[in-house]
């Protein structure tokens, strides 16, 4: 059957054209014929759906590069149903799924059960990461060729490191033959092993043990080198000191392929947030100074940091309320990553264009993703943002099924009103 949509007198901005101006959007079939200024004298379909977006900001689905999720092996914390949902409600019309699950996803047979269960199940377009390695133990390169026939858009050892500096070189070798992304999040196997928050003077009036700065660089300082070597792609997962930064514009000017995210978390939160021994905020990598979140939102402002993701990833109560030092890291993200990101466009910090292009546009060409542009051919994910309404964020509304969120009874301003994927809506809220 085929389905018209019209959005009409939005404020259309959309990164991979450089626009930001109030046009219609002509949606059908899934594909969209035309989005911006001039599409309003373009006359609706015949049995369009209409859709009067004044005071609504339209722009590309969401694309988060990071979520974290139950199924298979722990779908008490999360299913791909449960996240899609909770995608949906946050304006996210398409996510990486990590490979962390129990089994690995480090065989084809994984990879397609992701996608099946997804295809039966999912709100959302959700796309599996593969294993670097199997079992995620560092040791034997999982089948980087066949796993990405098979769908895997990148591979990533989820929160694991290789320390094996040779089987790294070999992975960025052979991945480099098929152009595959290789996502490493950076944590030194001994520097800080036993750190439970970043190293500093807080952590001591805590008697936390500390995490340092080091413990990030150095390793990605190794990654760096070798993905220089080997001319692979290299995204590093999540950045979170300005030290990184500058590793990552270091290695650009000597011509490495190197992109790199951070944690909504990490761009929202500082180290005080963790107060009483709140284990909401026991998230790797830590939360950090305050300085060094300004020095992050300064990168990400300039582009040097390319993406943001949530950095999703569902903890039950069990692994959560425990002592700070006991409780596992982790918070859910997929429902507040665009509201908390609009601080930064509250506060005159970053650019509506640069936070939708870092959180939409950038994943999408980074992971090859059908998404992250309004173009005429396009596929129809959109996301329609009031970024003036108020809400405040309570455990009970969280769609996912982990309710460890930081968030919980912040105020924020701005939220998706609706969201739709190829064209047909999969989430509406009351207002807008």
């Amino acid at each position: 059957m085929s389905h018209s949509l019209v959005l009409k007198n939005a404020r259309i901005i959309d990164p991979s054209r450089n626009l930001d101006e109030i046009g219609t959007i002509i949606v059908r079939n899934g594909r969209i014929l035309a989005a911006g200024r001039d599409a309003q004298n373009q006359g609706a379909p015949e049995g369009a759906e209409i859709r009067d977006c004044d005071g609504l900001v339209a722009v590309p689905g969401l694309v988060d590069a990071r979520v974290h999720v139950g199924e298979p092996g722990a779908e008490h914390r999360e299913t791909i149903a449960s996240a899609s949902r909770a995608a949906a409600a946050g304006g996210v019309t398409s996510f990486i799924m990590m490979p962390d699950t129990d089994p690995v996803i480090d065989d084809i047979a994984l990879v397609e059960f992701v996608k099946r269960t997804a295809r039966d199940t999912a709100l959302v377009n959700v796309y599996p990461a593969a294993a670097i390695t199997k079992g995620l133990a560092g040791e034997e390169m999982t089948e980087i060729g066949l796993l990405r026939e098979a769908g895997a858009v990148v591979f990533s050892d989820s929160h694991a490191t290789i320390h094996d500096t040779q089987v790294l070189r070999r992975v960025m070798t052979y991945a480099r033959e098929f152009g595959a992304v290789i996502s490493c999040e950076t944590r030194d196997r001994y520097l800080g092993a036993n750190g439970v928050m970043n190293e500093g003077l807080l952590a001591s009036w805590l008697g936390l043990s500390g995490i340092p700065r080091e413990a990030e660089l150095i390793p990605l300082e190794r990654d760096l080198r070798i993905a220089a070597l080997t001319k692979c792609l290299y995204h590093a997962a999540m950045i979170s000191v300005p030290e990184s930064v500058e590793a990552i514009r270091l290695a650009r000017s000597r011509g490495a392929k190197a992109t790199c995210g951070i944690s909504i978390n990490n761009l929202a939160l500082n180290e005080n947030d963790i107060g009483e021994y709140r284990t909401f905020f026991k998230l790797y990598p830590p939360l950090r100074s305050e300085d060094d979140r300004t020095a992050m939102i300064d990168a990400l402002a300039d582009g040097t940091i390319d993406i943001i993701v949530s950095s999703h990833d569902p903890q039950d109560v069990d692994t959560k309320r425990l002592p700070f030092s006991e409780a596992e890291d982790g918070a859910v993200g997929l429902e507040t990553m665009l509201a908390a990101a609009l601080r930064l466009h509250h506060s005159g910090q970053v650019s509506l264009m640069r936070l939708i292009d870092a959180m939409s546009t950038r994943p999408a060409q980074i992971f090859g993703l059908d998404a992250g542009t309004l173009k005429p051919g396009a596929k129809a994910d959109i996301t329609l943002i009031d970024v003036d309404e108020p809400w405040l964020v309570s455990k009970d509304m969280l769609l996912s099924r982990s309710k460890n969120t930081p968030f919980e009874d912040a105020r924020f301003t701005g939220r998706a009103v609706a969201t739709y994927v190829a064209g047909q809506c999969v989430h509406s809220s009351n207002a807008g």
